[in-house]
């Protein structure tokens, strides 16, 4: 007989990668506010790390609470009254007690709102979770939560979140999917290692991060389970980046022999000496690309340290051999910089150097291209443009990218994959040099640069000289107007440069009203503009203006952090210095004392300045070394603002933090090797873990 009824949906089986939009109460809106967060996945949930915890079990002394931070507290309540007119509904006045329920001697004004204020009987006790102000007649606290003592406070996570997205929303999905985890959740590590590291298991950890038990207090990054986590995070990122070196050697690459006779005819024609330092890096470069394994090596060089020099010693003994080499540079000014430089020091010794550029004419392009596919051209300089598949060479053996933590770990090797594939049948791959300005620390070279040999050119050229960097109030910029006046009536230039383009976002000032500005102040100067904004033609032909000395003054945005050599230029003016990261201040402050007249920098700054970033900006003044500028912005801002900005390729860390976390990198480097060495799978694991299903840098 036929029934009406409906058959019941028929109910699907979740596990860690079902979409996150399966869990019970997530709909389209709420999966979308929690891709944002880069939730996608019900394993994401777990690696959702919370910013910081509400502790609601412990009272709090109240001499050791402070304003805007939520404890949980006792007062004993004196009078409280309900408000006919007004938003508030009841207000009460209380005696703040210590932990022990006695007297402290300051009372606090309790505000409640709306229709479902709580009832306070005068001289009952109660527990409050909130956060106090100061005024002159004591604490005031709005809408504290009461808590019953009775039934045991509890430790909360507070998770980072998006408008419309709750943090007991955000709660109640972890703990959906740590509810699958006790099936689902395999542990990477093998119970050896854990007992070696007196590590708990991979649930307990990540249960000791969401629901901490009260007994146990907040939970502290250096304690076995999160420490576990920290750990086990930056260890994938080294071992991903051990795996690839590994797989690049390998591979096969051209042996290179050095070619010490045209490098001597070089720095002959330029009446150059190298330094020692510069020596000592080109030596381990030649031995490198002396193998039939692919170099990969890193050179870091502080600001006029001399990298180029390097970089064509490397280039000379690879066209000498036969072989080409690409030279990848960030932006279209320093690509240009680079072609003139080479073109200039290697077309004497019978060598053909071209720059592949966005602007070119179509016929000039065919015809760099044409000639790069039959070998006639020995160097090939270029930004994102030599990514193109229509760039083909006919013996790539030398790769150099320049600057190259901006580009992506996949950019910055994707080049490599232009020797394999040349020529028909071609088994090479190219060598490998990356250079950089920007100093990196110890604790960012361990994690992101784990599959690099690194160098350093630890030794500035003769005929460098100091820069001397003074701090100085916005409201002085009169002053400073006159001092720009002076430096370009003896021949020198100025660069003022604004962190900005447009008005009003923080404040910054816009590089066209600085231009209108200063035009008005110093009508006697030639003044140059360049900004972000314009077409990159236009960048390089005022850059090219300012560098033939057809402008006194070039006011910019930070596009000439980069590269930009100008011996002339000795006074560098930045504007609201308290909003840059020492790393790019310091980049900023190099493109001045580039030659053997006496240079100067300016921090302008908006008062009032914090202690904090008045500090941070003296460390300015007191030392010219980049690698303890850029330890100290690791420190206070982060690896975002050592590297530039947050780069593709540069893996987002889910657990660790390398601002807080650089005693685990000691421990990471020991799990990654213990790994790789007695627990090969258990590596892949770990990868797969953290970097995602085939890693984040396998295919590279």
């Amino acid at each position: 007989m036929p029934t009406n009824r409906k058959k019941k949906p028929t109910r699907i089986k979740l596990n860690l990668n079902s979409p996150v939009k399966q869990l019970i109460g997530v709909g389209d809106q709420l999966a979308d506010k929690l891709k944002r967060l880069g939730i996608e996945k019900v394993e994401d949930l777990l690696w959702h790390q919370p910013i910081r915890y509400e502790d609601r079990a412990t009272l709090r002394a109240p001499e050791d609470i402070s304003e805007n931070s939520p404890v949980l507290f006792a007062v004993r309540i004196i009078e409280a009254r309900t408000l006919q007119h007004g938003k508030a509904s009841l207000v009460a006045q209380a005696d703040v007690l210590t932990p022990k329920l006695k007297p402290f001697g300051k009372t606090v004004t309790i505000w409640f709102f709306g229709r479902f204020a709580p009832r306070l009987i005068p001289q009952q006790i109660y527990f409050l979770f909130g956060s106090v102000q100061t005024n002159h007649d004591g604490w005031t606290i709005s809408q504290p939560e009461l808590i019953n003592r009775a039934q045991g406070g509890e430790i909360l996570p507070v998770y980072p979140s998006v408008a419309g997205l709750h943090q007991k929303k955000i709660r109640q999905l972890i703990d959906q999917a740590l509810t699958l985890a006790v099936t689902e959740l395999t542990d990477p590590l093998p119970r050896t290692v854990r007992t070696h590291f007196q590590w708990p298991a991979l649930l307990p950890a990540l249960q000791r991060l969401h629901v901490p038990k009260a007994r146990d207090g907040i939970p502290n990054r250096d304690e076995p389970a999160l420490s576990r986590l920290i750990t086990e995070e930056l260890s994938a990122h080294i071992i991903g980046l051990k795996q690839r070196r590994a797989l690049t050697r390998q591979q096969h690459a051209p042996s290179i022999p050095p070619a010490p006779d045209l490098f001597l005819q070089l720095i002959q024609r330029l009446g150059i000496t190298p330094t020692g330092a510069q020596r000592r890096v080109i030596r381990e470069i030649r031995a490198d690309m002396a193998r039939i394994t692919p170099m990969l090596r890193l050179v870091q060089g502080d600001v006029g340290s001399g990298k180029t020099l390097v970089a064509a010693a490397a280039a000379l003994d690879a066209i000498a051999a036969g072989w080409q080499v690409a030279l990848m540079a960030p932006t279209a000014i320093l690509a240009e910089q680079h072609a003139e430089n080479f073109s200039r020091w290697l077309t004497p010794l019978g060598f053909t150097v071209a720059q592949l550029g966005g602007q070119q004419k179509k016929s000039q392009r065919q015809k760099i291209l044409s000639d790069l596919e039959t070998g006639k051209v020995g160097l090939i300089v270029g930004t994102h443009a030599l990514f193109q598949d229509e760039v083909r060479f006919a013996r790539l053996g030398l790769v150099i990218v320049d600057e190259q933590h901006r580009f992506g770990v996949h950019q910055r090797l994707m080049l490599s994959d232009k020797g394999a594939g040349s020529s028909p049948g071609a088994a090479v791959r190219p060598h490998q040099l990356v250079m950089t300005a920007t100093p990196i620390p110890r604790t960012l070279a361990m994690t992101r640069f784990a599959d690099l040999d690194v160098s350093v050119i630890d030794e500035r050229p003769p005929g460098r000289t100091p820069v001397t960097t003074a701090l100085i109030a916005a409201r002085r910029r009169d002053e400073v107007i006159e001092r720009i006046s002076a430096v370009c009536a003896q021949q020198r230039q100025a660069y003022w440069v604004c962190p900005l383009i447009e008005q009003g976002n923080i404040e910054a000032q816009a590089a066209e009203a600085t231009f209108t500005h200063l035009s008005e102040k110093l009508p006697h100067l030639r003044i140059g503009l360049v900004h972000g904004r314009m077409k990159p033609d236009e960048k390089q032909q005022e850059m090219h203006r300012f560098a033939q000395h057809e402008y006194d003054l070039l006011v910019a945005t930070t596009v000439i952090e980069v590269g930009v050599d100008v011996p002339n230029a000795s006074l560098m003016i930045i504007e609201n210095a308290e909003r840059m990261g020492l790393a790019q201040l310091h980049q900023l402050r190099g493109r001045v004392g580039r030659g053997a007249t006496a240079s100067h920098c300016v921090l302008l700054f908006d008062e009032p300045l914090s202690d904090r970033a008045r500090a941070r900006l003296a460390l300015m003044r007191q030392t010219e070394d980049g690698f303890a500028l850029a330890e100290a912005d690791l420190a206070q801002r982060g690896p975002g603002e050592v590297l530039g900005t947050r780069q593709a390729g540069i893996a987002r860390l889910k657990i660790a933090d390398l601002q807080t976390d650089q005693e685990q990198l000691t421990q990471a480097q020991m799990l990654a090797e213990q790994l790789i060495e007695h627990h090969p799978q258990a590596a892949d694991a770990v990868v797969r873990r953290w970097l995602g299903i085939a890693g984040q840098y396998a295919q590279v």
